[in-house]
């Protein structure tokens, strides 16, 4: 009976506003703020670089680099206010980067980056800022369909420069995208070690910076090509 929902697009500026102003006016005393904000819209596309055109390099920063910025830097008056809570959902593909990901990557790279400058900026005001990093759970989020792959692949192929598909060539092209929907139904599909994450980063007394809500095996991977030269995942990737 506590919870209000309101229609919010993290894209538009004007919307982003309107949301706070919404909120400002349902608390009991706006000048003391509000305590926590999630930045969780985001979204996912795959493709080499030669095949992801700049359209989709923009509609994927849109929502999960900027839409980030955008939300946070509208609501940080009154987060500062309570001296409360931001917590900025990654991915582990923001520590570290994946072929044929390079939209999504660049986007939770740039999220880290954010956070980590806003977490120094806001300590001495009293806001804590963490990040939670889920591993892969396209299982439970079903953030992609054999439909949506074969979606994707057919404009990204009709958009395709010529001079690319020529020297790809189409068998090439299409391994890839088989490659993609084996990944459809991958990851874990309990998502409750995230909802966990998020709620320990707005309620513990000392939450943590970064939060691996993972498997093991990624977490492992997390490490290794994060804290070893990059000739490791050169070998993890390339030979």
């Amino acid at each position: 009976d506590r919870l209000r929902t309101i229609q919010l697009n993290v894209c538009n500026s004007e919307e982003v506003e309107k949301a706070v102003e919404t909120i400002r006016s349902g608390l009991k005393d706006p000048e003391k703020g509000m305590w926590g904000l999630v930045n969780n819209a985001g979204i996912s596309t795959f493709g080499e670089v030669e095949f992801t055109s700049m359209e989709t390099y923009k509609e994927v920063a849109e929502v999960n680099l900027w839409g980030t910025v955008r939300t946070t830097k509208s609501f940080l008056p009154l987060l500062r206010r309570a001296k409360g809570r931001i917590v900025n959902i990654s991915s582990m593909l923001g520590r570290m980067a994946n072929p044929a990901r390079s939209p999504y990557c660049i986007t939770k790279f740039g999220v880290e980056a954010f956070s980590d400058c806003l977490r120094y900026e806001m300590h001495p005001l009293g806001v804590k800022v963490s990040v939670v990093e889920p591993g892969n759970f396209i299982a439970a989020t079903s953030l992609y369909s054999p439909e949506r792959i074969q979606a994707i692949a057919k404009k990204m192929w009709d958009d395709l420069p010529e001079v690319v598909r020529k020297d790809y060539g189409r068998k090439y092209f299409d391994e890839k995208i088989a490659k993609m929907e084996t990944y459809c139904n991958s990851g874990s599909t309990d998502t409750s070690s995230v909802i966990n994450a998020v709620t320990h980063a707005l309620t513990a007394a000392t939450p943590y910076t970064r939060y691996h809500p993972m498997d093991y095996y990624w977490w492992l991977r997390m490490q290794i090509m994060t804290h070893f030269p990059g000739a490791i995942s050169d070998k993890i990737y390339i030979h």
